[in-house]
């Protein structure tokens, strides 16, 4: 069987390809691919190459698929697996695989396995340790969100906390307490304030940092404080480049408390030491945004550290478990991923759109990998349907949603591209 995906070769060397995949063996499954978020990592992967923990050092002449925040439909199913997964089945997949302590994952490492195609194939470490699983919302979109979500929620999960004396952790956001989220109104920042809210163990007060006054307005409309308000949940946006003394003015919001929890969104090492500064008495940090620098750092107060008890920590990725309960909050609508899309294009808009991650405005950009479509801004949706009925119509779809991507505009997409759900090639 043919699949179009974009292989990479070496640094910034990304090819969108049509290429032959190999006869499923007995402990495989064969994909068709329809989405996938591009992840600000697949840009770290391109610019360090071979160099990258991950990449296989022969992929200058077996190259590897990009993309691992995808999702799609069982196509095919070798005999090993015929009991437990079907053909017809929607997906969602945990690329962080930890077989067998390989650091292997797809969109990595693989010649044959990654979601920057339309089909692919599963190797057998893929199911053995869980990792494929049925999906049951209303999009696709919505289980390639799941994966940068349950990052997210693995971090919240990792978060602990003690009682003096007692050496015991107790895991998970402190129930009640103050959460900071710094830098979080970007992409994944929006994700985390969402969970922040509905998790069991919420805090009682979030507060979400910005220096950017546009994105800040963005986040208060997707992610508001009204909505935060319903599940006893106090959330607030502010801009700390507008204090003017930034740490003085966090604490204040605390009444002079402090954050029993800090999670660090953007890889700044003059946020890091803002939030370790703020931080309570047995407050947990978590470095959350990892660096492409081996070398970052920033300094830390390790008298607090010492004397007030306070932890600091970092989470790459989440599990099975995180996948799911991320899957689970989309598929019943209780968390809608789509607060963290702005932009949505085809198969051929993924590579250079992943070789100018950083550059690029605006949150997540969202490929459909069965179709050609350049990756456009939501926002523009509306001057493009000027000219463009198809366009018109989708935008008016996604005001309809608060100008966000949704499941109808996925039905919308699909059938102005002649793309179905529920039949095979």
């Amino acid at each position: 069987m043919k699949t179009k995906a974009v292989r990479m070769y070496g640094t910034m060397d990304l090819r969108l390809e049509e290429f032959e995949l190999p006869e499923i063996k007995d402990d495989e499954i064969l994909a068709k691919i329809y989405s996938d978020s591009l992840c600000m990592s697949t840009y770290k992967l391109a610019i360090q190459g071979k160099k990258h923990k991950r990449a296989p050092q022969n992929m200058d002449t077996h190259p590897i698929i990009t993309g691992h925040e995808f999702a799609g439909i069982i196509v095919k199913v070798g005999k090993k697996w015929q009991d437990q997964f079907k053909p017809g089945m929607r997906f969602a997949q945990q690329p962080a695989l930890n077989y067998k302590g390989s650091m292997a994952s797809p969109g990595y490492s693989y010649e044959y396995y990654g979601g920057d195609c339309t089909y692919c194939i599963f190797p057998h470490e893929t199911m053995e340790v869980g990792a494929l699983m049925p999906f049951t919302g209303d999009a696709f979109y919505k289980a390639s969100l799941g994966e940068p979500l349950s990052c997210s929620i693995g971090a919240m999960h990792a978060q602990y906390h003690t009682r003096q004396g007692v050496y015991h952790h107790e895991m998970g956001l402190k129930r009640g307490g103050n959460l900071i989220i710094m830098g979080g109104c970007g992409p994944m920042g929006l994700g985390a304030v969402s969970y922040g809210v509905v998790c069991d163990y919420h805090p009682k007060r979030i507060v979400v940092t910005d220096v950017n006054d546009e994105k800040i307005a963005r986040a208060k409309e997707v992610v508001s404080p009204e909505w935060a308000k319903k599940y006893g949940v106090e959330l607030l946006y502010v801009n700390t480049a507008r204090m003017e003394d930034a740490r003085a003015g966090l604490m204040e919001l605390t009444d002079g408390h402090g954050y029993d929890d800090v999670l660090i969104y953007v890889p700044i090492p003059a946020v890091a030491e803002l939030g370790n500064s703020v931080l309570a008495y047995d407050g947990c940090m978590s470095f959350f945004s990892g660096p492409s620098d081996k070398n970052f750092s920033a300094r830390v107060n390790l008298y607090d550290c010492h004397y007030n008890a306070t932890h600091i920590m970092g989470t790459t990725g989440g599990n099975n478990d995180d996948l799911i309960e991320a899957n689970k909050l989309a598929a019943e609508g209780i968390i809608d991923p789509a607060v963290m899309v702005t932009h949505v294009g085809g198969i051929d808009s993924i590579a250079e759109a992943t070789k100018h991650l950083p550059e690029l405005p605006g949150g997540k950009k969202l490929a459909y990998t069965q179709f050609n479509m350049p990756m456009t801004a939501i926002s523009d949706f509306g001057k493009l349907g000027e000219k463009d009925p198809f366009f018109k119509e989708l935008d008016a779809c996604c005001k309809a949603h608060k100008g966000l991507w949704n499941a109808e505009a996925e039905k919308l997409i699909f059938k102005h591209f002649g793309v179905t759900v529920d039949t095979f090639d």
